[in-house]
């Protein structure tokens, strides 16, 4: 082998190893991406954890609600019917 070839070699693995360190940064790099999106659907399938917890509740709660509402129109709707009919 000659030198010029040699030189050539070693100017070939320079580069490889340039791409291999830009390679493993950008990985590195994806693969912290991929751990933050990771903590950010763990959290998101809590907060629906919770959400689903609670729908009960406020269904319920809207339940109660329509019921009072439903009594207060008929209360009003008796005294009406019972000053103006009877």
């Amino acid at each position: 082998m000659s030198f010029k070839q040699a030189k050539e070699l070693v100017e070939r693995m320079e580069f490889s190893e340039l791409a291999l360190k830009n390679a493993t940064k950008v990985l590195d790099e994806s693969y912290q991406t991929l751990g933050r999106a990771s903590e950010n659907f763990d959290k998101t399938l809590i907060k629906q954890e919770q959400i689903l917890e609670k729908l009960p509740q406020s269904d319920k709660k809207m339940s109660f609600m329509f019921l009072a509402v439903a009594i207060n129109i008929g209360f009003i709707l008796g005294l009406l019917v019972g000053k103006y009919i009877l």
